[in-house]
């Protein structure tokens, strides 16, 4: 990016502007699209109290904590990826899971392995869908408890990951993700990124990324619709959102032992459609990936 500095104008000063604004440090009088004194105050208050290098320039790594120090809670869908979210909505999310006992590990601004599993136990406890998805339905419920969380210390309790992608599954079998129209691909990709986000470890990839075919001792699954031609030589086992996650996971452990019988192990896993719960495509595909995931890893701890 170009460096913003004293006598700019234009609209990247004013986006500035606004953001110093949301963190107290300017007015929306301020707010002038002119990168004047006042600014460069405050350009250099913040630089301080991230304890960034002196001085009254906005480059890059001042904008991007810029950017994180704006975020509040419930501005974005907060999951499990690489490279990590961070902010302070997430600081804000860890907070209040800290707060309500739900241990997220440092409160590092850093969506991680431990905020997810604290997220998860969280959504568990109130009854919602326990996918690791910082949404709508998750912020509304944090709202609801503020009086419980806001400025509250965090509870002492130990860090622990309880769910079955945390175990060392990852790392024992190999998986090659792939999928046959745009949607199953993107929650084939979604899936190889979330074993890596889960454990460094990880022995997954997504077919996208091959230039290669995929060595012999890979578990192949393939992702695909329900209004897809399906395959007919492979286990498959068809995802159904009523089935507790246990029961799915018995059902994938069933088909991956009859893959291992096979020369090539491979299972199809059939996906309803591209809607869960009126959430968009991106949202749907990555609370699959989840799902998913987190059965063949159940499967494998079995």
């Amino acid at each position: 990016m170009n460096i913003i500095e004293p006598q700019s104008s234009g609209d990247a000063v004013e986006d500035v502007q606004m953001r110093l604004v949301s963190l107290g440090l300017l007015t929306d009088d301020n707010v002038t699209g002119t990168f004047d004194e006042t600014t460069a105050r405050a350009i250099a208050a913040f630089r301080r109290s991230m304890h960034l290098p002196q001085g009254t320039t906005v480059d890059e790594k001042v904008w991007n904590a810029l950017v994180d120090a704006s975020y509040r809670l419930g501005d974005r869908t907060l999951f499990l990826r690489l490279p990590y979210f961070h902010g302070n909505d997430v600081v804000e999310l860890q907070k209040a899971l800290g707060a309500l006992g739900f241990t997220p590990g440092k409160e590092d601004g850093m969506f991680g392995p431990h905020t997810e599993d604290a997220l998860r136990k969280f959504q568990l406890n109130l009854g919602l869908p326990s996918d690791g998805i910082a949404g709508a339905y998750t912020y509304r419920a944090l709202h609801n408890l503020h009086f419980s969380w806001e400025g509250k210390h965090p509870l002492k309790m130990p860090v622990t990951m309880g769910f079955a992608r945390a175990s060392e599954a990852l790392e024992r079998s190999s998986f090659c993700f792939f999928g046959t129209c745009e949607f199953t691909r993107d929650v084939a990709r979604r899936m190889a990124n979330l074993a890596t986000a889960t454990n460094p470890q990880a022995h997954a990839v997504c077919a996208d990324e091959l230039s290669v075919a995929p060595p012999s001792d890979m578990i192949l699954v393939h992702i695909v619709l329900c209004d897809e031609p399906q395959p007919s030589d492979i286990p498959q086992v068809s995802y159904d959102e009523a089935l507790a996650p246990e029961r799915f996971a018995s059902h994938v452990e069933v088909a991956l032992r009859a893959a291992a019988q096979k020369q090539h192990k491979r299972v199809a896993l059939v996906l309803p459609g591209t809607c869960w719960m009126q959430a968009g495509e991106q949202r749907t595909a990555q609370h699959y990936a989840i799902s998913l995931l987190d059965a063949l890893c159940a499967a494998l701890c079995a």
